[in-house]
This record gives structure tokens, C-alpha cells and sequence, in this order.
């Protein structure tokens, strides 16, 4: 192999490898400093908990820390699971509604596009935006509230789909040591909310890894805690904002696709305010976003806006989100989850080492993570980090009986 130092040829000057990754850093340092705003995170401000265990310190990479981390997040194994979970619609056999995959994608392209136009640092709102949901159980929002449910009865705390991606990228993932992920990217992560609809957010830029911790651990130990913090960065808030920005008019969409509601059962008054329809919605909500936040320290609807915008998440959690026509199955579910959860505690508590407890989650473990939590909590991160598919195939395997075939062998 040759030496890092053999000569390159680069706009007509010769260069040694390590010139050139010095040459290339220095560039990205300078378009940032001229081109981002003085409210943006710059990516030299990248804090990682542990920068020793990079191959490669961040002022040394030629991928920038939040560009990296955004690498390190669509190379888990975590986000490979983002293509069979739920978004809103279970049980459909519909290749047209969205499944939490292409809502990631949808968040990240809006964030993108606002950050780009408020001059905001976009590799942060990427990395932010791919890995928001990470930590969605299979069934969407429904089976996030059995988890939760089954934590509490276990006496263990409660279950948040936001700190649980973080509680994979931070501390499962790698096998059991966590990705090193930029402080700034795991804030956003675990901030995100975007159940909640704020006229105005502004970053609590003082945060460290001190009141991030402690944040994280009280999203697992106080109830509802995680609608009482806040992002760090702009950046956070663009990706909290853009999280509903995504889903709201996709809902409708979606919801129409599989014949739930039709488009003239929308409110005229949210109409004539936001538009009928998903581009519609996107469009009035971006451009409304850009107009009241520009130049500004935080990320802001206008009033008409804003209220319009609490209409519309009302009509969809009526009309969609809680409608009965779809909640039918609920409490075979919910049944599902509960059974699952059993079988696989009295699993790892009695050693079944055949278990897909053991198989597909502790045994991949190298680092201190399994010895860490109660085993109930250990079982909430298999079942979460389960597909949809994949769920109702472990339920199968363990609970319907299975066919001996033509004979015995």
C-alpha cells in the first residue's frame, strides 16, 4: 500500500495526502464561517463524551463531525430497522402509505431546506432528523403506550420513543458501546417532540453533557418529562418544528389513501389557512417558519399560523389518529406485547440461551450495556428495536403452534 504521503496532483499543484486533508478542512472551517449565520452551529463545536474513541480526531477528518455522525446513524443497525415500523397506519396491505422510513426522509428534506434558508448548519440538521425516531416500537404511537404501560407495571419508569433512540445510538448500538455521537446530534435526537406544536422555540444554548444526561436518564424516570426540554441548537428546533411540518398534511394523505377520511371532510377554516392538501400544508408551513425566524435566535409560526396549526392536529387526532375504524385490533395487540414481554423476561431470567432475546440482542453485546439495567428494561429494548414484521413473527414462533410438515425427520 502506498505511504499516506505519496504526491497527489490538486489544482495543478502537487500535494502530499495529508496536505490535502489539511487543505480540505481548512475550506470547510471557511464556508462555514462565511456562509452560516451567527446563530448556526459551526461543526468545530462538535462536543463528543468520549473524542478518544474516534479513529480519527473530528479536527483531523475530512467529514466534518455532524456530517459524520449522520454516516455513523444511517450505518447502524437501528436505522436498516427504520423500513418496516409504523408511522401512523397498521395493517394495511398498501404500498402507498408511509412508514417511518420515508417520515425520516420527509423531516430531513423540510429541516434542510429551512436551515438552508435561515443559513443554519445542515449536516446537523440531517443527522438530527435521520435519527429522531430510531427508537419507535413496531405499531407506531399505540405500541409506544403498551411499552410504556408494561414499563410502569414493572416498576422500572416509563418508555419515551425519543430518549430510546438515543438509548440506541448513545448506548446500544456498537455492540453495546454506543456510536460517540456529538453532543449537539443526541440533544436534537432526544428533543425532538413533535407531538407538541410551539408558536416559539428558542435553544437553550448553555446545555453540556452534564444537563443532557440528566435529561436523558429523567426521560426514562419522570412521567411526561420529555415535553418539558428543550433543544440546544437551532438547528433542534428546526428538526422539532419540521417533525410535524412532515406528518400533519402526510397523515391526511395517507389517511384519504386507505379510505379513512376524504378531502372535503377537512374544515374550511384550516383550509383557507394552510391549504387541502400535503404540498399545500408543506409549503405555507416552511415559508411561514422562514419568514417569522430569519436573522432571528429561534424558530417561530406567526399567530394565525399557529393557531391554524392547533386546528389541524385536533381534526387529525380526531378524525385519524383516534378514529375507531382503525383501533379495532388494539387489544390483540396490546395482548401481543404483553405476552412477548413475559415470555422473554422468564427467558433471559432462567438462562434460555435459545431465546431470540439472547440470539438477536444480548449475545451481540460486547460492551457493559446488559449488565447495566434490570432485565425488564432489557426486554422494553429488544421489543422496541423489533420491525413490525418481525414482531408478529416472534409472536408466531412463540405462541401458534407450528406445523410438523409432510413427517417427522
Amino acid at each position: 500500500m502506498e505511504s499516506i504521503d505519496h504526491h497527489l496532483t490538486c489544482g495543478g499543484k502537487n500535494m502530499t495526502e495529508a496536505e490535502l486533508h489539511r487543505e480540505i478542512i481548512r475550506a470547510n472551517h471557511e464556508r462555514e464561517e462565511k456562509t452560516l449565520s451567527k446563530y448556526a452551529t459551526k461543526s468545530q463545536d462538535g462536543i463528543r463524551l468520549a473524542p478518544c474513541r474516534e479513529k480519527l480526531p473530528d479536527m483531523e477528518n475530512i467529514r466534518p463531525a455532524f456530517f459524520h455522525d449522520t454516516d455513523k446513524i444511517i450505518h447502524s443497525r437501528a436505522y436498516t430497522r427504520y423500513i418496516d415500523k409504523t408511522q401512523v397506519f397498521s395493517l394495511f396491505e398498501n404500498d402507498h402509505i408511509t412508514h417511518r422510513v420515508l417520515h425520516v426522509q420527509f423531516v430531513s428534506k423540510i429541516a434542510r431546506v429551512i436551515g438552508r434558508c435561515l443559513r443554519l448548519n445542515e449536516d446537523l440538521i440531517e443527522a438530527v432528523a435521520l435519527g429522531h425516531d430510531l427508537g419507535h416500537t413496531p405499531y407506531g404511537h399505540d405500541g409506544e403506550r403498551y411499552l410504556n404501560q408494561l414499563c410502569i407495571e414493572a416498576g422500572i419508569g416509563y418508555f419515551c420513543h425519543n430518549a430510546q433512540s438515543v438509548r440506541f445510538l448513545h448506548e446500544i448500538e456498537g455492540d453495546g458501546q454506543g456510536l460517540n455521537l456529538t453532543l449537539q446530534v443526541l440533544d436534537g435526537i432526544l428533543t425532538h417532540n413533535g407531538e407538541i406544536i410551539n408558536e416559539r422555540l428558542t435553544p437553550v444554548a448553555s446545555k453540556g453533557w452534564d444537563e443532557f444526561l440528566a435529561e436523558y436518564r429523567s426521560c426514562f424516570e419522570v412521567k411526561d418529562i420529555s415535553k418539558k426540554i428543550y433543544p440546544m441548537t437551532l438547528e433542534g428546533c428546526v428538526v422539532r418544528v419540521s417533525d410535524f411540518i412532515a406528518y400533519l398534511g402526510r397523515d391526511i394523505e395517507d389517511a384519504i389513501t386507505v379510505g379513512l377520511i376524504s378531502r372535503a371532510e377537512l374544515p374550511a377554516e384550516i383550509v383557507e389557512v394552510l391549504g387541502a392538501t400535503n404540498d399545500q400544508i408543506i409549503n405555507t408551513l416552511a415559508l411561514d417558519v422562514i419568514r417569522n425566524s430569519y436573522g432571528e435566535n429561534y424558530i417561530a409560526f406567526s399567530p394565525e399560523i399557529y393557531h391554524a396549526l392547533l386546528k389541524l392536529k385536533e381534526f387529525n387526532k380526531e378524525r385519524i389518529y383516534d378514529n375507531p375504524r382503525i383501533k379495532t385490533q388494539d387489544k390483540k395487540i396490546q395482548r401481543m406485547f404483553r405476552m412477548l414481554f413475559t415470555e422473554y423476561l422468564e427467558d433471559i431470567k432462567h438462562g434460555e440461551r435459545s431465546s431470540p432475546v439472547f440470539s438477536y440482542y444480548l449475545e451481540m453485546m460486547e460492551g457493559q450495556h446488559p449488565r447495566d439495567y434490570p432485565v425488564e428494561r432489557l426486554v422494553v429494548d429488544f421489543i422496541a428495536g423489533m420491525t413490525d414484521d418481525f414482531f408478529n413473527e416472534q409472536f408466531r414462533k412463540k405462541f401458534v403452534p407450528q406445523s410438523f410438515g409432510f413427517k417427522l425427520q
